[in-house]
């Protein structure tokens, strides 16, 4: 009905031949392996930097080692300068501070100073240079002394004038006067001269006559006498 049949032929052996040979993904993945190793040669040796050395090693390592201390070395000097900017920035402002107020003290001084001038007894000559205090120590061969000058209309820009000064006293021969060398001076609003005159051997100073002169030997200005003390 179905056609002929066709006969079974039984091989013992035929299963056993098919066994024998390699499975097909077994060549491919061995294909594979061997394609990627070559790639890996060829990029090694085509592509890649050429590897180095064991003596380019070391080298390399030896550079390394001597950059990474080079790196602590600059790290510590980075530290340590930060440290002394730190120190000299506090520095800087504590002596601002005390600029600021040594400035407060300085003008607190001023100030005082200015009253003090302002309440000593003024120059009854009221010329435009007034004499109005002044010391006078004598030792031994020499006076030192220290005059106060005020100016009647005081201004930014100062006034220069020549501080003359006579000491007139007993000698060795009777009375007689020294005169001492001409003094410049500045005066803005106030100025307190100080100094010190040669006397002669054995002179005993009594009393200073003190000018202020326009020039030397000009116009005066101002004159007080004053006692030696």
């Amino acid at each position: 009905m179905f056609g002929r049949n066709k006969p079974v032929i039984f091989d013992p052996y035929g299963r056993s031949r098919r066994r024998s040979g390699l499975p097909s993904w077994f060549w491919l993945l061995l294909v594979g392996a061997v394609a990627g190793a070559g790639g890996v040669v060829y990029l090694q040796e085509r592509v890649l930097p050429p590897r180095l050395s064991p003596t380019e090693s070391s080298q390399l390592r030896q550079a390394y080692g001597e950059a990474d201390e080079e790196r602590q070395r600059l790290r510590a000097e980075m530290a340590t300068a930060k440290q002394q900017l730190e120190a000299a920035l506090a520095e800087k402002t504590k002596l601002s501070a005390d600029l600021t107020s040594s400035r407060g003290a300085t003008e607190d001084l001023k100030a005082d100073i200015a009253s003090l001038v302002a309440a000593l007894p003024p120059d009854p000559r009221d010329n435009g240079v007034e004499v109005r205090a002044g010391r006078f120590s004598a030792n031994g061969r020499t006076l030192d002394y220290d005059v106060v000058l005020t100016r009647e209309r005081s201004g930014t820009k100062p006034f220069n004038a020549v501080l003359q000064m006579v000491v007139s006293g007993e000698g060795a021969k009777g009375a007689s006067t020294v005169n001492a060398k001409p003094v410049p001076v500045s005066i803005r609003g106030h100025e307190i001269v100080r100094g010190r005159i040669d006397l002669p051997e054995g002179f005993k100073p009594q009393q200073t006559t003190v000018q202020v002169l326009e020039r030397e030997a000009g116009k005066s200005l101002g004159m007080r006498v004053l006692l030696v003390k």
